[in-house]
């Protein structure tokens, strides 16, 4: 299944909407240029008091639905 890299920097008042019943989905642009969709529930065991920032691995199937989101791993630079 192909995966797709994320980075998001989402400050609490953009998550309102999805908490308010506006908006159902993110779009988000991917790492390589793409424009991605996915639903915002998923992003709920992300977020913090800051919102939800990270890098992201999205995984879709081959029909284009999404399946599953995971944290990329922080790398160390030591």
């Amino acid at each position: 299944m192909p995966k797709i890299r994320v980075s998001l920097n989402l400050p609490p008042h953009r998550l309102l909407a999805y908490y308010e019943g506006v908006a159902d989905d993110v779009v988000a642009s991917a790492q390589d240029g793409r424009k991605i969709r996915f639903p915002a529930r998923v992003l709920r065991p992300f977020l913090t008091q800051n919102g939800v920032v990270g890098t992201f691995y999205i995984t879709y199937d081959g029909n284009k639905k999404f399946v599953s989101i995971e944290r990329a791993a922080v790398r160390s630079t030591s």
